[in-house]
């Protein structure tokens, strides 16, 4: 059972089980903002059992575990800026959901449940400083005036290099949804061992790829900025655009998914799923309007900042490639090449600026 599977990332994970000859059912309440008012998601194959549920209702979840010996957890609700003004979803889905889940999993143990976690457990990145040492805990100063850096600097001022995040850095939890995340984490590994089942987590990076909800102005930014283009409008980049991401293809994504769900090495463990390169928020814009036929229209930098936020955080992937054998294939350029072919073939509301509205309006962003 994939919970949330109805989503981008599950109706890849689904197809790729399906390949690999399991028998999947899905979990998922459709909810407006994701699914507009689909009875059944474009992109799910036909041979998924589909069940409209949501995860926080005890009974459903209860019928839905009936014959299934495996979980992939990915029902959630995500977008950092929005938790931070809608608390009570998001701690009532992401927490309170992971909760009902691994209750109801207590009479009905599985033999694994893989949890899909974030990098926004990371808050920043890892940094070194300018004699070399590591450091986990950086914090930016509030700017005070335009020419001072977004960057994080140390303790004297010195500037900070951003490098590779590995797992073992201590989670930072700067918005309402990254602490979700590292709720579901530990969750996971709590119960899992508790009750003799085994467990993974997979901390994702920044995720993209056809099928995104292109009418959701909370969900992956390649989603925002590919809406904005296809409504003729610029790509609207907070800070200076520099900031620095890790971008994994959805595909790669699923193959990490039933890597974990399949492999003995991966239990009791949390991976870092990514692709290793890293690229600037504009690089990325700029890549994407190229790839959508849409070169003239620049981003727009805004040149502000959103509570919850970070500066810098891409991805190590030794862990994974170590350990699971996970290497991401998809070339970057080719992946938004079908993304630009799958988006030049739907319509999209822009609601972009409906969103920041909201975020100014309550304060989150300076």
């Amino acid at each position: 059972m994939i919970t949330g599977g109805a989503g981008f990332i599950g109706r890849f994970v689904a197809d790729e089980l399906l390949r690999r000859g399991h028998r999947v059912k899905v979990l998922d309440s459709l909810i407006e903002q994701v699914h507009g008012d689909r009875e059944r998601p474009e992109g799910l194959d036909p041979e998924v059992e589909l069940i409209r549920a949501d995860v926080r209702n005890g009974d459903a979840v209860t019928a839905a575990l009936k014959g299934v010996d495996s979980v992939i957890h990915l029902a959630a609700e995500v977008g950092v800026g929005q938790s931070m003004y809608a608390v009570e979803r998001y701690t009532s889905v992401n927490d309170v959901g992971t909760a009902v889940l691994f209750e109801k999993l207590i009479d009905r143990p599985v033999r694994r449940v893989v949890t899909a976690s974030s990098m926004s457990i990371y808050g920043e990145g890892l940094y070194r400083d300018a004699d070399g040492n590591a450091v986990q805990d950086a914090v930016r100063q509030a700017r005070t005036g335009d020419g001072q850096s977004w960057d994080p600097v140390d303790g004297v001022g010195r500037p900070l290099t951003p490098v590779a995040t590995p797992e073992w850095k201590r989670p930072d939890l700067a918005s309402i949804y990254a602490l979700g995340k590292y709720v579901q984490e530990r969750t996971t590994m709590i119960m899992t061992g508790a009750y003799g089942m085994e467990g993974a987590c997979l901390r994702l990076f920044n995720v993209y790829g056809p099928g995104q909800a292109l009418s959701n102005p909370y969900t992956g930014v390649l989603a925002i900025f590919a809406s904005r283009l296809l409504n003729g409008q610029k790509p609207m980049i907070f800070e200076d655009g520099e900031q620095r991401r890790d971008f994994v293809y959805v595909g790669d994504v699923a193959r990490a998914f039933a890597d974990a769900l399949e492999l003995p090495q991966a239990n009791g463990e949390i991976f870092n799923i990514g692709s290793g390169d890293d690229r600037s928020v504009t690089e990325v814009a700029r890549e994407l309007a190229r790839a959508m036929g849409k070169s003239g229209i620049e981003p727009e930098i805004v040149g502000k900042s959103r509570i919850g936020d970070i500066r810098h955080c891409f991805c190590d992937t030794s862990k994974a490639n170590e350990k699971l054998g996970f290497t991401a294939a998809k070339d970057f350029r080719e992946g938004l090449e079908e993304l630009a072919g799958w988006v030049a073939e739907q319509t999209a509301d822009d609601r972009v600026d409906e969103a920041r509205a909201e975020l100014e309006a309550r304060g989150l962003v300076a």
